[in-house]
This record gives structure tokens, C-alpha cells and sequence, in this order.
């Protein structure tokens, strides 16, 4: 069974860091795809990154936002610098086989249940 839980979300300042994490099990992440997604209230769940062999990143968030892994520890992050009040969104963490497509949230087979990230003065 297949299991991704995220952590690291908070309350920080506009211009503050934050790194997440997406911690696996019943799946080995370095032979996927991981993608990062976000959703605000009221709107849709829009994608932030995906890492396979290549990383990508939305437009928004390109210069500020890095993804990385630990394959020693099934742990993917999100390392998130120069925060702004707009990143304000519950975070996601997903699994598929590569990313293509992977702005499109029905192509991704596995989520975890998501991590509050707050931007606020």
C-alpha cells in the first residue's frame, strides 16, 4: 500500500523559507515521478513542480522553489524561499511514472493528504 505524508507546512512572514517533506512508504521514489501541488481556497489544485530525471517548475514559483531527494530516506522536499502571500495553499505531495503532463492533477496515481503552508504579516 502505497503511502506519502507530508509535513513542514506552518505560519511564516513574506519572505521567509520553508522546506516540506513527502516521506513514502510501499512505493521507492527514486523510480518515480514526484510532484508537488497546491491549492488555495476556493480555487483549484494547481501543480508547483515535478522531479523525475529533470525537475520543473511553474512559472510562479521558478528562482524560489527547489525540489530535491533523499533516497535513502523514501523523502522528497520542497524547499521554498521568498515566500510571498500568494504561495498561501495546503501542499501535495503525488507519485506517477514521469512527468509528463504533470501540471494535470488526474494524471497522478498516488497524494498524500496535504500540509498547510501560510504566508502571512
Amino acid at each position: 500500500q502505497v503511502q506519502l505524508v507530508e509535513s513542514g507546512g506552518g505560519l511564516v512572514h513574506p519572505g521567509d523559507s520553508l522546506r516540506l517533506s513527502c516521506a513514502a512508504s510501499g512505493v521507492t521514489l527514486d523510480y518515480y515521478a514526484i510532484g508537488w501541488f497546491r491549492q488555495a481556497p476556493g480555487q483549484e489544485r494547481l501543480g508547483v513542480s515535478c522531479i523525475s530525471s529533470t525537475e520543473y517548475y511553474a512559472d510562479s514559483v521558478k528562482g524560489r522553489f527547489t525540489t530535491s531527494r533523499d533516497n535513502a530516506k523514501n523523502t522528497v522536499f520542497l524547499q521554498m524561499n521568498s515566500l510571498k502571500p500568494e504561495d498561501t495553499a495546503v501542499y501535495y505531495c503525488a507519485v506517477k511514472s514521469s512527468c509528463t503532463a504533470w501540471g494535470y492533477d488526474n494524471e497522478w496515481n498516488y497524494w498524500g493528504q496535504g500540509t498547510q503552508v501560510t504566508v502571512s504579516s
